[in-house]
């Protein structure tokens, strides 16, 4: 597939360095683009229906529900964190990603393995880029469609005006 002529080669991909004097910890994030599993495991909960003037409404005001919705909304961002993850071959001691009561632990994990809280907040970036648009990038594609082709052409190494002579001291063809 193609938009405006840019073959579409994948999902969005990160790549995170942690520097370590005894080996380079590299940690590689891609966009989850497909949430069924997700949905399979964690179905979003339903608000109870109560009876008023009208009919029967859901009560989206109850506690309850809105613990439920909390919890399936954290839920969700704990199991994007752990399939964006999936490139970088951690192996998890804790999580697992069967078991949704496990998804919550990955960070703490993280930590408890010696990273900083400072490198863990890093590699959450990480994967909030791996899967959706920041600023920065919107502005850095706009401003590269806003230069359009030309500029691109500029940068070329090649020269960039004509050769009026060629080695040998004759005019090259169309240069008089």
């Amino acid at each position: 597939m193609k938009i405006g002529g840019v073959v579409i080669k994948g999902p969005s991909e990160e790549v995170l360095v942690l520097p370590r004097l005894d080996g380079d910890i590299i940690i590689k994030a891609k966009a989850v683009l497909d949430m069924k599993e997700f949905e399979k495991l964690c179905p979003e909960p339903q608000a109870k229906k109560v009876l008023m003037a009208g009919g029967w409404k859901e009560n989206t005001e109850d506690p309850g529900y809105k613990e439920a919705m909390k919890e399936y909304g954290d839920n969700r961002w704990n199991y994007i964190a752990l399939k964006s993850l999936e490139p970088s071959n951690i192996e998890w001691a804790e999580v697992d990603i069967g078991d949704s009561s496990t998804w919550k632990h990955w960070s703490k994990e993280l930590t408890d393995a010696g990273l900083s809280s400072v490198e863990v907040n890093r590699i959450t970036v990480c994967v909030m880029q791996a899967n959706c648009l920041d600023d920065k990038k919107l502005e850095k594609a706009r401003e590269s469609f806003l230069r359009g082709p030309g500029d691109e052409q500029a940068k070329s190494s090649g020269p960039d005006t004509e050769q009026e002579n060629t080695q040998s001291g004759e005019p090259a063809n169309d240069s008089e």
